[in-house]
């Protein structure tokens, strides 16, 4: 029988990179003889996560364009040749039975390179709005699987197929209590809970903002699990408490989402899939430092749903104090309208669905 490899690249943030570990935790169950490479690039996470998640990883010298005028720019013609060299060599060694990209800049010189060497790619597409990387490699791309409707005009002739995004199986399979979870964050399972979630690094807006509204959740009596980030986890530890517990890194997400009533979010595409598998109220704070806005076309998505709240920083001094409160009501409210909308958008067989189009590609 063909021992089939799989080559995949997707990287710089964790909504990248997930996936595409997500798919091939999905393959290795389907061929345990397969053999996996990951490309990534070689300063950013993926080099960290995918060895984690028992991967190999090789990475590429490369950057995203600048939006800016920026002296930066001007590397990335050299960065650019250069990596396409090294996926060259990649490619010619591995031999690749099938490329798979889920965003990120390192995957445009592997998958330019790997249509060169008519090896077949497919895409992943976690956003709303594509970016840039995935819009670019579209054409030659044998599939693209995408998390939201009316992505076609994106992608001109080639075939799109709405899958959803795949997410962790631990968090599909989570079966921990309310009672264990909230026992492992030290927090009391008869009080409403609201988890803020801001990334690994963290982000410093939401932090502040926490801080300045923390008050409205306490005299609710919620109690908050403030997710702040590695980066800010030494100015904001002395706010722990009783009924806050402030957390640099949650490594046990699974029990993060069996004991959180209610989550306050950026709205990164992998974060909106994983909270619509949970179904929970949900407050999305999308960061307005990413490429094309994704972050509020996301949102704006499901809170056309009336699957989410939605408030951004330019209103954070205007309308904080009623978000808040529409938030708190939801979570005391067990039969939620809107977090019932927010689960029945979610697409948990995302992964397999997306592995059984491989296999048949293949």
């Amino acid at each position: 029988m063909k021992t089939h490899r799989f080559i995949i690249s997707g990287g710089g943030t964790g909504g990248h990179i997930y996936p595409a570990i997500a798919i091939a935790d999905e393959l290795k169950n389907r061929f345990p003889n397969a053999e996996f490479l990951f490309v990534g690039a070689q300063d950013r996470m993926e080099m960290q996560r995918v060895p984690e998640a028992g991967y190999s990883i090789k990475g590429l010298w490369i950057s995203g364009l600048q939006r800016k005028l920026s002296f930066k720019n001007l590397s990335f013609p050299f960065k650019l040749v250069f990596s396409v060299l090294k996926s060259y060599l990649i490619l010619k060694k591995f031999k690749p039975t099938i490329a798979i990209g889920t965003g990120g800049f390192a995957s445009g010189p592997l998958l330019l390179t790997a249509s060169k060497l008519q090896i077949p790619y497919v895409l992943q597409e976690q956003n709303a709005f594509p970016g840039i990387t995935n819009k670019w490699l579209a054409s030659k791309a044998k599939a693209i699987f995408v998390a939201y409707d009316h992505m076609q005009r994106f992608f001109g002739n080639t075939s799109v197929q709405l899958t959803g995004n795949p997410v962790r199986s631990t968090l599909i399979s989570a079966g921990s209590s309310k009672a264990e979870a909230c026992h492992f964050f030290e927090l009391d399972p008869n009080y409403p809970i609201v988890a803020m979630l801001g990334g690994s690094l963290g982000a410093q807006r939401m932090n502040e903002w926490l801080e300045t509204y923390k008050t409205e959740f306490e005299a609710q009596n919620i109690q908050l699990i403030w997710q702040c980030g590695s980066r800010y986890i030494q100015k904001y530890k002395s706010q722990t408490s009783a009924t806050v517990k402030v957390l640099g890194f949650i490594s046990r997400m699974d029990l993060l989402f069996a004991c959180a009533d209610g989550f306050i979010s950026r709205a990164g595409a992998g974060a909106i899939s994983e909270l619509s598998i949970i179904g929970k109220p949900t407050l999305f704070i999308p960061s307005p430092n990413v490429a094309e806005d994704h972050q509020t076309k996301n949102a704006e998505a499901v809170v056309q749903q009336n699957a989410a709240l939605m408030l951004k920083e330019s209103e954070f001094n205007k309308d904080s104090s009623a978000k808040i409160e529409l938030l708190i009501t939801h979570v005391k409210d067990e039969k939620s309208q809107m977090a019932a909308n927010l689960k029945n958008i979610a697409k948990p067989e995302a992964t397999k669905n997306i592995v059984d189009q491989i296999i048949d590609l293949i």
